[in-house]
This record gives C-alpha cells, structure tokens and sequence, in this order.
C-alpha cells in the first residue's frame, strides 16, 4: 500500500519529511538483506541527502549491505566529489551506473514484438533485449528515491523510470525515447497516467525480480524543499505523486507568446541535458515564434554524445523521410534530435520547416551552432532585465522543470 505526506498545497518540514521516510524505511524487511538505493544524478533538483540520511536511519544496523547506485541512463558520470555533494554525508558508497562498460549489465529477458506493438499503439514492432545493472539483481530490496515531473519522453519522470532507462541497458533506452520522439514531445510531455512509453517501461521492469520500492517525492520549485512523498510500490507511488506534480509543475498562459526565454541553470552541464529548457515552454510558443537558450555555461552539445554535431537537429518527418542516411545511428540521439527541434514539417520540395525557431546563446562556438543546424546569439547580446519588459517576452527563470502550457478554452 501507498503511503503519502503532502500535496500540492504543502511545504514540508524537513524533520516531518524525515520522520515519515525514517518510518517507512525501517517498516521493510531489511534485516540481514542487501539494499540498493538507485538516485538521480545531479541533474534533477531534489534535496537527496535530507532523504538518504532518513533512508540510512531506517536501514543502519540492519541491512547486510546497501549501495547507492546514480542512475545515469547516458548522462557524464559523476565523480567522486561532485557524488558526495548529491548524497550527502551518509554511510553507504554510492557509485555512477556505468552504461559504456558491458559488465555493468545482467540480462532479464525481452518485450516480444507483439507486446511492443501492442504497448506502443502500434508505432514500433521489434523486439527488445532488457538489461539492467547487475546491482539490483544482486540486491536483496531495491529503493528508488526521485522527483516526479514533467517529462519530453515519458510524461512524468520517476518511478520506474529510474531504472529504466536511467539503469538500462542501451537498446531499452533508443526504443523508448524514439517512441516518444514519433509521438513528439508536444504531445506527451505532462501527459498524466500511462503514456506509451511509460507502459513499455513498466512492462520491463515487471521482467525484473526482486523486492523493490519508491519513495517518489515533489519539489516545490521555489525553495527547493518538498511539497508531497509517497512511498510504495513503484507504479502506485509514482501515480500518487505524477498527480501532485500536475498541480504543482504546470503553469497555464491564457495565450501563446512569440518569443521565450529559457534561464537555463547550471545544473544542466551540456546542450543534451539543457535542452529541457526548450522542451518546457514549446507548448506555448506561437507558431513562427522563438525560444532562447540562455546558458553562457554550457560550452558543448553532448559531451557522452558527440555523434550530435553531425547528426544535427531536425524535425521528426524529416529523420523518417531520410531514414536510409539515419537507420544506423542511435534512436536515442536521433530522438534527441526531433525533441529540441520541435514540431515541423518536412517535404522534399519545400525543405524542412520548424514550427519555433530554437536560438542558442550559450558557450557552444557559432560554427558548431549552425552546423547543427540552430540559430545563434551570443550571451552578450542578451539582456535579461529589458527582456522581461517586453510584453510579447515569457522569461523563465531555473528553465527545465515547469512545463508551460495553454489553458484549453472551450
């Protein structure tokens, strides 16, 4: 059964947020077992070290052993230092899940074509090979401790979403996110309940034995600390908190602006991961407007993903009217691709036409820029006060989170 504290009108005391999961934790049978803890990386704003020492709190003394796994999926792994500021001073190793080392991963088994047919509304018919890292399936219980939000990809990030893909093998991975990529990010993100993809992770990690939980938290974005918790079975505590963070991470304009711009914060280190700064705001963009990437920060486009630069960003029709020059490639770089890109249309007349012109002012050189086939400013050119000014500007401070999107009229 799911446990709750929160919602979407709260703002959690720490030691009330740490007496819960104290709680909760210490009600598992861990006595004498292995627990592995599986985290975000640094990427995702949530205050893990007050919920990893609650964690150890309720474990200390009794686990056999616990290991603290980043579930990376792709992202840079995290080293030693920038690890410990994640987690806290708590007393368990925590290590990167090495997604480029094939010994990371245990093999569970595969989705057949026809479940893939069938999970995602007919889109994809191939089977999958599910892989895992090897930790959970050498863990007695595993704990899944993240945020719940928006999401390009799935709809709302958490859950089981951490283990798949962020403790995936690779080919799980380019499935999921090219399904999302044929739907289109416009379309799915902060869609509530079982999208497509998020059926085709839930039907893997059903193929993953074991014990295993969730502690599925909000975060209330303007003090970083927690609106709601809920702890339970995966599904059910991602559920519980997907319907907080609909509340919570949503804001609604009455009508679209022509121009954004996406304050991207550090947290994001590349173009790969600070692109959620577009992902967030293309719902309300008007047709022929323009989103900025503000992140003098960010000096690359994907440091784990260098193949970027020559595959470039372009609209979902044109990748499958091209689909000889790109068959290839990762489906996870090429979905990458259409994400930023955003809507558009493609026809072998006309070219390609993008719905929202995507403009970088960010630390990528100019060449690099437009060869990936994106528009340019230089930061210094961006004047963040005078833009917020100008009515027909939306100004987004800490881009990436908030989904932004039209109130339906009817």
């Amino acid at each position: 059964m799911t446990v709750t504290l929160g919602g979407p009108e709260h703002l959690l005391g720490d030691e009330d947020v740490r007496a819960f999961v104290r709680a909760k934790v210490s009600e598992l049978a861990l006595a004498g077992r292995s627990l592995c803890v599986v985290v975000p990386d640094g990427t995702r704003n949530c205050p893990l070290p007050l919920l990893l020492q609650a964690v150890a709190d309720g474990a200390a003394g009794r686990v056999s052993a616990c290991t603290v796994v980043v579930a990376l999926g792709t992202h840079a792994p995290m080293d030693d230092s920038a690890r410990q500021d994640l987690v806290g001073p708590i007393p368990f190793p925590t290590v990167n899940h090495a997604w480029w080392d094939d010994d990371t991963f245990a093999e569970v088994g595969a989705l057949d074509a026809g479940t893939v047919f069938r999970l995602s509304n007919g889109r994809l018919e191939e089977s999958i090979r599910v892989r895992i890292n090897r930790l959970v399936l050498e863990s007695d219980v595993t704990l899944i401790v993240g945020p719940v939000l928006p999401h390009e990809v799935v709809g709302f990030s958490g859950g089981n979403k951490y283990l798949f893909p962020g403790l995936s093998g690779q080919e799980l991975i380019d499935v999921t996110h090219w399904l999302g990529a044929l739907f289109t990010s416009r379309e799915i993100i902060g869609v509530p309940g079982t999208t497509p993809v998020r059926a085709l992770i839930d039907a893997a990690a059903a193929l993953v034995p074991g014990e295993r939980h969730a502690l599925c938290v909000v975060v209330d974005r303007a003090t970083g600390g927690l609106r709601s918790l809920a702890f339970g079975e995966p599904t059910e505590a991602w559920t519980a908190a997907a319907g907080v963070a609909a509340q919570t991470h949503v804001e609604y304009l009455d009508a679209p602006v022509r121009r954004v711009l996406s304050l991207v914060p550090t947290r994001y280190p590349d173009l790969w991961t600070g692109a959620k700064g577009f992902y967030k705001v293309e719902p309300v963009v008007a047709d022929g407007g323009e989103v900025v990437l503000y992140a003098p920060h960010i000096r690359e486009i994907a440091a784990m993903h260098p193949a970027m630069i020559d595959i470039g960003y372009h609209c979902r029709d044109y990748i499958l009217a091209n689909w000889d020059l790109y068959r290839g490639l990762p489906r996870g770089e090429l979905a990458h691709s259409t994400h930023l890109f955003g809507a558009g249309t493609y026809d072998p007349e006309r070219g390609e036409r993008q719905r929202v012109r995507v403009t970088l002012a960010t630390g990528i050189p100019e060449t690099v820029v437009r060869r990936a086939n994106l528009e340019y400013l230089s930061p210094a050119a961006v004047d963040t006060e005078s833009w917020a000014f100008d009515p027909n500007t939306l100004v987004v401070p800490d881009a990436g989170e908030v989904l932004y999107r039209l109130r339906s009229r009817s």
